[in-house]
């Protein structure tokens, strides 16, 4: 009885420490928060260079947790966590001390080793606490995912005020960089403490009957899976997928000041940081009920409908699009780490994960891209930046593709 109260003490206090850690990280989600006095003081005004900032954080996200992952299973959780909470706060601290003489250090500390140092703590945190609640997947790691996205809402403001403080737009950035440092730093190795993996076996006889396939998985090591086509159909699914919210993430800010809304911008950032956490939790929930495969063709028919819709928005009806667009971006987030373990299993989760992050990884480079070169085109005539979110609903469409054949082969692997 005492070693069962213990167990269950430790399952909380690893998913309190893991929904902590992630609202930290969620502070990488309000870069459209920088991009601009980034791209002023450091690029010469020009969007896609220091775009690229947050697509090699993203990009790197996924090495980190692929090191990270196989860390984890060698050693434990709580030390792969600390270390990469000391990688991240070293990375931002760094950044505070980048200048226009050597603007490509900024991709150097904030975007590599931001990414690395991030990759280490969110992969192993999702497979810490899904091993601990097995028998609510997807429930927990909504819980967990929409933590980080509902970290934008609460440090939007803080950052906003800490720039402002430090010097405005253009100069408060690298100050800004340097306190953030500190917060990653106290978060997550206080939190790391508290991650530890269950024993082997724990719950499986509580496992549902809604979820007993689980014990039927079979465990796919990182090397069995990268010799599956599932593997390549998730990884492409999900680098088409993410491509709208990505681009609305890191601009969501700049558009609605294109928009005529420079006074109330940062309530796009606002919206999209809010209805992404919300979109995690809620579409984490449905895809308990209605699969993770259903549940992403939905979302990804949702974001190819709206970023056709971006540039007809006028006046506020822009943030309620930013918003929606966050919401199934969110969605998106919390159900491909569930349908990793679902196709490959939980034992090897945090590294396998990592892998499929490389698709997330690969898009959100490309993604910053189009949507830096078509902003450095539309400049204040938004309707110029049509093209980029018109390529994101396409990339979309071609998700839904991937996912439907990744469903067919699905049901022929268990033969029905």
């Amino acid at each position: 009885m005492e070693n069962n109260h213990r167990l269950r003490t430790n399952r909380v206090f690893a998913l309190l420490a893991a929904i902590t850690i992630q609202l930290t990280l969620g502070i990488a989600y309000i870069w459209s928060v920088f991009q601009t006095g980034i791209a002023e003081s450091l690029f010469n005004g020009d969007n896609a260079p220091a775009a690229l900032t947050f697509s090699l954080l993203l990009a790197t996200l996924t090495i980190g947790s692929v090191i990270g992952g196989k860390l984890a299973v060698k050693y434990s959780t709580r030390i792969v966590v600390f270390i990469g909470g000391i990688i991240l706060s070293m990375g931002f601290l760094l950044a505070s001390f980048v200048t226009d003489s050597n603007p490509w250090l900024l991709w150097v500390t904030y975007g590599a080793m931001g990414g690395i140092g991030m990759g280490f703590t969110y992969s192993t945190t999702i497979a810490c606490v899904q091993k601990w609640y097995p028998h609510k997947k997807g429930f927990v790691t909504g819980i967990i995912v929409s933590a980080l996205g509902f970290g934008g809402v609460v440090f939007t403001p803080i950052v906003e005020k800490l720039i402002l403080t430090f010097g405005g737009q253009g100069a408060g950035e690298f100050q800004t960089f340097m306190v953030l440092s500190i917060v990653f730093i106290t978060v997550c190795t206080t939190g790391s403490l508290f991650l530890k993996n269950p024993p082997d076996g724990y719950m499986a006889d509580k496992i549902t009957a809604a979820s007993a396939a689980v014990k039927e998985i079979k465990d796919y090591s990182p090397g069995e899976m990268l010799k599956t086509s599932k593997f390549y159909l998730l990884t492409g699914a999900f680098l088409l997928a993410c491509m709208g919210g990505l681009m609305m993430i890191g601009f969501a800010k700049p558009i609605a000041v294109a928009k005529g809304l420079e006074d109330t911008a940062i309530i796009g950032v606002l919206a999209i940081s809010m209805f992404n956490s919300l979109g995690r939790l809620l579409w984490g929930m449905i895809s308990d009920k209605l699969g993770r495969k259903n549940t992403i063709i939905i979302l990804l028919s949702g974001t190819a409908t709206l970023a056709l819709f971006v540039n007809l928005a006028a006046g506020f009806w822009i943030y309620i699009l930013i918003a929606l667009i966050g919401f199934f971006y969110g969605g998106l987030l919390s159900n491909f780490p569930s349908l990793t373990a679902d196709l490959f299993g939980p034992k090897h989760m945090s590294t396998n994960y990592g892998f499929v992050l490389l698709g997330f990884g690969l898009g959100a480079i490309i993604s910053s891209q189009i949507a830096g070169y078509y902003r450095d085109i539309a400049k204040n005539d938004i309707d110029l930046m049509f093209p980029a979110f018109l390529i994101a609903s396409c990339c979309a469409v071609a998700a839904i593709i991937l996912m439907t054949i990744l469903k067919v082969l699905r049901k022929r692997e268990r033969g029905f």
